[in-house]
Parts: structure tokens; C-alpha cells; sequence
């Protein structure tokens, strides 16, 4: 747990200094204004559209290859079998409380497992949404399909990508 600390912390004070300390804003601005910055402006909506799903791509990937899969499926079968357990008592709220006391050591070793990935794609998804939001008011928040900001379009389309992405490569 202590490194999914760290890279918290650390995600949070680049959010902090982003504006106030230029050598955490200038390189990443030097990286992707001419990368991701061209496909923001070659068309807005195609280049944010190619940019979700190749972050999500990468967090896919991450995701598949540093965590136990084969463990994570294990704990979600028990997970399962308990909340199971749980539906056919509900009439019994004593044996009810007790089967779901089972289930919390299982969410805690599901938490450490699923958090491996975050440890790698934490700090870059930070640095690349403050880049967004410089990027985004630079061009003057534009709305996507006319309603939506930057951050609902990426919210909804990296959700749409990792359900697909996640089943075309079996990640948990």
C-alpha cells in the first residue's frame, strides 16, 4: 500500500505546482504539444477521440501485466459466491452481517491487487489531464458533440474503450 501512497501524494502535488513550478508544466508541454497537441488541432474531436483510446489502451495493458489476473479471478469467484451466500439469508440480518464479514479480507486483497496498476499509470495520467486542462482553455474549452467538456468526453469514452478493450484481452 505504501507505494499507491506515494504515487498519490506525488499525483497530488503536481496538481499543486503545476502552475507554480515550471519545471514540472514545461517538459510535459515540450513532449505533447507537438504529439498530442497536433491531433488536438489537425480535428478536435477525432484527435481527443484517438487520444482516450490510446491511453486506455496503455492502461489496459498496464493493468493486464502487472497485476495477477488468475489471482484477481479467484478472489471475484469467492466474492461472488459469498454475496450468493448473502442473497439467500437477507431474511437474517445476524447471518447476513456475519457472511459479508467473509468478504472484507477478499475486497482488501482485490484493492491490492487492482492498485498495482495505478502505481505505474498514476503520476502520467496527472500530468496528461493538467495538460489537458491548459491545453483545453488555451482553445477555449471547446464542447464536444456541443454539450460535453473534455473531461465528461474522456470519462465516457474511456469507459466505452476499457469494456472493449478489457473483454478483447481478458483483464479482470
Amino acid at each position: 500500500m505504501k507505494p499507491v501512497f506515494i504515487v498519490l501524494v506525488a499525483s497530488m502535488l503536481i496538481a499543486i505546482f503545476w502552475n507554480s513550478v515550471s519545471f514540472i508544466s514545461s517538459p510535459i508541454h515540450a513532449i505533447l504539444n507537438p504529439t498530442a497537441g497536433a491531433l488536438l488541432e489537425w480535428n478536435v474531436t477525432w484527435g481527443m477521440l484517438i487520444l482516450v483510446f490510446i491511453l486506455t489502451i496503455i492502461t489496459t495493458l498496464v493493468q493486464k501485466y502487472t497485476t495477477d489476473q488468475k489471482t484477481i479471478r479467484e478472489l471475484k469467484a469467492k466474492q461472488k459466491e459469498i454475496s450468493q451466500k448473502a442473497k439467500e439469508h437477507s431474511h437474517d440480518p445476524q447471518k447476513m452481517m456475519e457472511i459479508n464479514k467473509e468478504g472484507f479480507p477478499i475486497m482488501g486483497q482485490l484493492f491490492k491487487l487492482s492498485a498495482r496498476g495505478m502505481i505505474y499509470t498514476g503520476v502520467p495520467l496527472i500530468l496528461f489531464f493538467r495538460w489537458f486542462v491548459d491545453t483545453f482553455n488555451t482553445m477555449g474549452n471547446p464542447k464536444f458533440f456541443g454539450f460535453l467538456s473534455w473531461f465528461l468526453f474522456y470519462l465516457i469514452f474511456s469507459l466505452i474503450f476499457s469494456s472493449i478493450l478489457r473483454k478483447v484481452m481478458d483483464v479482470v
